[in-house]
């Protein structure tokens, strides 16, 4: 319960940072379980789902999309690289950019990954009926803005 200044008043499993910590400790975890046999974290997945939809984008332009620092992002791409799912080369105009390319083992894993991404995803929200679900959805948008 929160007082009037957004404090939490009673015990701290009723206070909305540690909710949102749990709820976000729980999705990693079911998320983190779907992708172990691929030897991928959450946000590894995420990068590589969006280089699924957009080959060829830039570090650049794929930060702002997922609205990743770059310190954070040059992490993740470092570790795709080094587990062979991603190439990072120059840009052939402009030698500052790093363009990002799927390798064969990221293409041909595509479909699996893209399973194991909707059934993570499904196990997160099976809990929910579909109102609580579209509600959850809006508000966690919300709360971005």
């Amino acid at each position: 319960m929160l007082n009037d200044r957004g404090s939490c008043l009673a015990l701290f499993e009723d206070c909305i940072l540690f909710l949102l910590g749990k709820a976000y400790q729980k999705a990693q975890g079911i998320y983190k379980t779907h992708l172990a046999p691929y030897a991928l974290t959450p946000m590894q997945f995420l990068v590589l789902e969006a280089l699924f939809e957009d080959e060829g984008i830039s570090a650049v332009d794929l930060g702002k999309r997922l609205l990743l620092d770059n310190a954070t992002l040059s992490g993740i791409l470092g570790r795709l690289a080094d587990g062979g799912w991603i190439t990072k080369s120059p840009d052939s105009e402009d030698r500052r950019l790093l363009r990002l390319t799927l390798t064969p083992k990221a293409k041909e894993s595509r479909d699996a990954l893209m399973r194991e991404g909707d059934r993570a995803h499904a196990a997160v929200l099976r809990e929910f009926r579909m109102e609580e679900r579209l509600l959850l959805e809006r508000l966690l948008r919300d709360f971005q803005k």
